[in-house]
């Protein structure tokens, strides 16, 4: 079996919520629930939270979580992954995004998968099927589309693909099928070390994204597909969404 690391990247200076990873979410905070959840995970062999602020280190110290500091500079959440697992003897690397607290063992571990049987693979990540229209045409939730093999073949922040004879929005959703991207990545660790050191790519800057940059550079993404959907925390509203999640499923369990 291959070794495998989990690292999420952790950073303090978010330009729409700085210090979310210390944001509370029922009396823990965000980084906790997010360490806790991949902690589950069957397929991970060791997790580090890589995290440039002493305030976010102190805090996952104590929780007992494998924390590494890692230089201010560093401009990505990807590229603090890498500076970690650059040091590290692994074969693959799971980029848990720390802002990403109803992400599943599970959906980790089915990310994790194709690289137990794909030869030709370099990353995988989720997808979810959309659902309503909201999420089919917000700019904030990216798209993907994939080929009969599951291997993406490009990312959007316009609902993709295009449906020319929908009349109506509600149509787009009838007439195509439509995924949104889930933001876990899986890379063997040659291929994440590949990836940053790649330069920036022209549709990376267009569309703001950079999964782009290692498609433009034909690198092999398989797409699982998943049935949960996630709220990724970007904003004070997203976290007032999630807790009010996990209130509810507080509320049940303890009904049950």
């Amino acid at each position: 079996m291959p070794h495998i690391t989990g690292i999420i990247p952790a950073r303090y200076k978010s330009t729409r919520f700085p210090g979310k990873p210390l944001a509370e979410i029922l009396g823990k905070p965000l980084i906790q629930i997010v360490y806790e959840n991949a902690k589950k995970s069957k397929f991970i062999n060791e997790l580090i939270i890589a995290t440039d602020d002493e305030r976010i280190y102190e805090v996952a110290k104590k929780f007992n979580a494998d924390v590494v500091m890692t230089p201010s500079e560093i401009p990505t959440g990807t590229d603090r992954v890498a500076f970690v697992a650059k040091e590290i003897n692994t074969d693959i690397v799971v980029n848990i995004q720390g802002d990403e607290p109803l992400l599943t063992p599970d959906m980790i571990d089915s990310a994790i998968e194709p690289f137990f049987t794909e030869e030709k693979i370099d990353i995988s990540t989720l997808a979810v099927k959309i659902k309503n229209t909201d999420d089919l045409f917000n700019p904030n939730v990216v798209k993907v589309v994939f080929d009969k093999n599951n291997f993406a073949l490009y990312f959007s922040r316009n609902p993709i693909p295009f449906c020319r004879d929908a009349l109506t929005k509600e149509e787009w959703l009838k007439k195509g099928e439509h995924y949104k991207h889930i933001g876990i990545y899986v890379y063997s660790k040659t291929s994440l070390l590949k990836f940053v050191n790649l330069p920036n790519s022209k549709l990376e800057e267009l569309e703001k994204l950079e999964q782009l940059r290692a498609l433009e550079n034909g690198m092999k993404i398989k797409i699982v597909i998943t049935e949960k959907d996630t709220i990724g925390v970007d904003t004070p509203n997203d976290l007032e969404k999630v807790i009010q999640i996990f209130k509810n499923k507080k509320e049940f369990s303890n009904a049950g």
